[in-house]
């Protein structure tokens, strides 16, 4: 029986893996292996360039540095936190270590964050077990997020210093390129990449779908709990850019306003303050410009993928109300409770008031407040359904005309789930996908429950498995259709339901329906 080298030829240079050991025993993982130039000097806020070449072997088999971010989102371990760096454009590779007589699946992870946080080091992305599990190759991307990867500044570009928009998304395209071009090298087919993400990774899995220069990039899609709506338009993405220059400038700054009412920023002072060489000062910007947006837009993200007309032309729910998202097979679903996370640990959704208030008709916005009239727990769900569900829906109802489209709702939850309120919430689906029950991480939350999680384990990671192979996830889960509108709820055992939450799905269909139907 073979085994692959843990040495292997990259277009830019050997990079040298490790053997999993213990539980990860069979695969092989090289990590921090650079996708794009360090984007740091002339290179901040500019679109991806080309790695550069490196002399002998690279050592891969250390966690690579995690984007700007707040310490302690970068947690690795009990009192351990991965380092940061602007240099932060790598990427990771799992592979069973038994080399293979035909090339592998590749299935791509975009990690999710709101796009203002995450690390690909995170233990949770761990892509050994799903690599060894399904026999296919596992790759975990880091990207730029925050105001040093969805902040456009065009409106300051000269002709000596341009910026570029959507960076982060660039980013995302820029890795799956290397994917193209060096994953075989890794026993990877090219020709077979399954691109998947989960909530701002699930986001950036349908801005991809709606990207022309990530036509071809990939052959299947996998959207776990997107957040459609989490896009900036334009005329928001130039409102917010000002602000952030202008609190660079000011840091004590206080304004709470969309409009502008103010002399306009000159350029030079701009591309002055945006160059500043200490990353923390931008950062710091971001996040009075999180506040800002708070206050002045309703709650909004400032961070996203901006509608610039070139990366992305049209949003992801109009590209796919207009039929002109990528063709490819998509698996798309999102969790039973989403929201009890955020209730509980990270309040960053809007509450049920100012979701309704967002709905502009007065009379949609009464038909579905009536759907959600049972107390705290309906109150929550609202803000849930707003963000993940409906427009999810919507996305799945338009894609599905143009190409097979597969919808889930994950129910399973353990008992400690279940026990300490949180349900199938947002982000529990991760630990069947990448078996991370088997780990420490989540071996505590399967105390009681581990026969039935096992199951469900293997049953998720059995259907990915099947559509990075073959495009669609298995028996048992049939086409979604608006026709029928059938979905598989993921539980012990799952089962497929037609149209479930009819009425309020019916509610908010009218505030995402395409216009003119």
């Amino acid at each position: 029986m073979a085994l692959l080298d843990t040495k292997v030829t990259t277009v830019n240079g050997v990079v040298g893996g490790a053997r999993g050991k213990r539980l990860r025993r069979g695969t092989i993982s090289w990590r921090g292996i650079p996708f794009a130039a360090p984007p740091v000097a002339h290179r901040r806020f500019r679109a991806p360039q080309p790695a550069h070449d490196w002399p002998g072997v690279r050592d891969c088999t250390r966690i690579a540095k995690a984007a700007i971010q707040e310490k302690r989102f970068t947690a690795v371990a009990p009192g351990k936190f991965a380092p940061m760096s602007e240099d932060c454009l790598t990427l990771n590779v799992f592979s069973p270590e038994v080399a293979s007589s035909r090339p592998r699946p590749v299935m791509v992870f975009i990690h999710g964050g709101a796009f203002i946080l995450g690390t690909a080091a995170t233990p949770l992305y761990d892509g050994a077990f799903l690599a060894r599990a399904q026999d296919v190759v596992v790759v975990t991307v880091q990207y730029r997020f925050g105001p040093f990867g969805f902040l456009d500044l065009s409106q300051f570009a000269t002709e000596d210093r341009p910026f570029d928009a959507n960076v982060g998304l660039l980013d995302q395209i820029a890795a799956l390129q290397w994917v193209k071009e060096n994953i075989a090298a890794f026993g990877g087919d090219p020709d077979n990449v399954t691109v998947f993400g989960e909530s701002a990774g699930g986001t950036s899995v349908l801005a991809l779908l709606s990207a022309p220069a990530a036509t071809g990039l990939f052959h299947q899609a996998i959207a776990q709990s997107p957040a459609p709506e989490l896009i900036v338009e334009q005329s928001d993405a130039t409102v917010y850019a000002d602000e952030f220059v202008r609190i660079l400038r000011d840091p004590q700054r206080r304004h709470t306003r969309m409009e502008r009412d103010e002399e306009p920023v000159d350029p030079a002072e701009a591309q002055r303050l945006l160059t500043n060489p200490n990353p923390a000062r931008l950062l710091d910007a971001g996040n009075k410009l999180m506040r800002f947006a708070m206050y002045a837009s309703g709650g909004a993200i400032p961070f996203a993928p901006v509608v610039d007309g070139e990366v992305l032309p049209r949003s992801p729910l109009d590209a796919a109300a207009g039929g002109l998202t990528i063709p490819v097979p998509l698996v798309i679903g999102s969790n039973k409770d989403e929201a009890n996370l955020f209730a509980k640990l990270w309040k960053v959704l809007p509450d049920a008031e100012r979701t309704l208030m967002r709905v502009e008709d007065e009379e949609v916005r009464r038909e579905i407040a009536a759907h959600y009239d049972n107390g705290d727990r309906d109150r929550i769900r609202l803000a849930g359904d707003s963000i993940f569900w409906a427009p999810m829906t919507a996305f799945a109802d338009s894609h599905s005309r143009v190409a097979p489209t597969y919808v889930y709702r994950y129910d399973y939850r353990t008992k400690v789930l279940e026990a300490t309120g949180f349900g199938a919430t947002h982000a529990t689906e991760l630990f069947t996908v990448f078996g991370a029950y088997r780990a420490p991480l989540g071996a505590g939350l399967a105390v009681a429950d581990w026969p039935g999680t096992r199951r469900v384990t293997e049953n998720v990671q059995a259907r990915w498995g099947n559509v990075a192979r073959n495009g669609d996830p298995g028996l048992g889960w049939p086409v979604y259709t608006t026709a029928d509108r059938k979905v598989l709820v993921i539980d012990d055992p799952d089962h497929v339901v037609a149209d479930p939450d009819t009425l309020r799905r019916q509610a908010w269909y009218r505030v995402h329906a395409p216009a003119g139907s």
